[in-house]
């Protein structure tokens, strides 16, 4: 029998090698514009918009995408222009007022402008029709490359359950299929958990997300989006806006036929901190720790009443270890220790994660 190297080398001789290594040399710091809205979303990859109901997320995302269809900068940040797919799976009927509205506020005082926006208002399931998404956007655009393609919301482009482990990776592995098909950001909009602190379901998405975008809206009415995780950027980053009514027409009865513009709102400092208070790198750092333990080590939790049922868990020793593996501080065992103590407290407080009598767990 020859050696196991003789074999190999005979092997890669014939068919050649399948993977390519790049020396360290050849290594260099990426000067491409790597951003769709920069500081907000980046140009390639997976990026949540989430949250509560009526919290103005769609309405943004609109606007935003309106802006990079345009190839305007959006509050005074570059954007890369390009086509702009927006797949609406909920709420159809209102995207012509919309259209309408942004058109007689923001286009009737400039150079007659058509933004290369195309409104797919046809139910889908991604992880079934991801395929046929794909094509059928190649054949509208003509060969016309999208920058973005927006999924609003999962909820409706969802089969099954977004808890299931099972149904949101299938559900993630689409939308990989379409950020790679057209090398393209893909945004999906999203609803909040029960409490309001998480994107809701299974934190397989969060874990895939390379952006992911919080939104809240205020008694005063005021829209806060801010920049939760940026996995090539900085993070913190605090849009303003408000929602305002505009009469877009008359319907067949002639009465008013009204929708909204999102106008830019300045949020005071105190606010801006507060945001990026919450936004930790070591929280961050901690919570991606624990999805990947529980992915890869959790177990089922005992029984207890004050575990819900059904949750997959993992030992707070063992949620360390993979914390302190991720990098969590690159200091001496204190400080490690005292970043975690610190990531911990402030996931546990915002309802992110939820720990008893010695095991941890992420709530549905």
């Amino acid at each position: 029998m020859k050696p196991l190297a003789t074999v190999q080398d005979e092997q890669t001789t014939e068919i050649g090698p399948r993977f390519t290594l790049v020396p360290f040399s050849r290594l260099q710091a990426n000067r491409e514009r790597n951003y769709l809205i920069k500081g907000l979303i980046p140009r390639v990859g997976l990026t949540v918009i989430w949250g509560p109901p009526k919290s103005g997320k769609s309405f943004w995302t609109f606007d935003a995408m309106l802006h990079v269809a345009l190839g305007w900068e959006y509050r005074g940040r570059k954007t890369i222009a390009g086509a702009v797919v927006y797949c609406a799976f909920e709420g159809v009927e209102g995207y012509g007022n919309r259209a309408e509205a942004f058109r007689q506020t923001r286009l009737s005082e400039v150079e007659p402008q058509e933004p290369k926006f195309y409104l797919l208002p046809t139910p889908l399931t991604l992880a079934e029709d991801h395929v046929a998404l794909v094509a059928s956007i190649r054949i509208a655009l003509a060969g016309e490359i999208p920058v973005a393609i927006v999924l609003d919301t999962l909820n409706r482009s969802l089969s099954g359950s977004e808890s299931s482990d099972e149904d949101m990776g299938a559900y993630v592995k689409a939308a990989d299929f379409v950020r790679d098909a057209f090398g393209c950001a893909v945004i999906v909009v999203h609803h909040c958990g029960v409490d309001g602190t998480r994107p809701r379901g299974h934190t397989s998405l969060t874990g895939a997300v390379d952006c992911q975008l919080a939104v809240v809206r205020d008694k005063a009415g005021t829209v806060t989006v801010t920049v939760e995780w940026m996995k090539d950027g900085p993070e913190g980053a605090v849009i303003g806006s408000r929602l305002d009514v505009v009469e877009v027409g008359t319907d067949a009865d002639g009465d008013p036929v009204i929708s909204c513009v999102v106008e830019p709102v300045e949020i005071d400092e105190d606010r801006k901190a507060d945001n990026k208070a919450r936004v930790t790198k070591g929280a961050r750092i901690a919570l991606a720790a624990l999805t990947k333990a529980i992915a890869e080590a959790g177990q089922a939790a005992p029984t207890s009443n004050h575990i819900p049922h059904g949750s997959t868990v993992v030992t707070t020793d063992m949620w360390r270890k993979y914390a302190y593996a991720s990098g969590i501080s690159t200091g001496e065992e204190r400080a490690k220790q005292k970043a975690f103590e610190r990531a911990t407290e402030a996931l546990i407080a915002s309802g992110n994660v939820q720990i008893w009598s010695g095991y941890v767990w992420i709530p549905s």
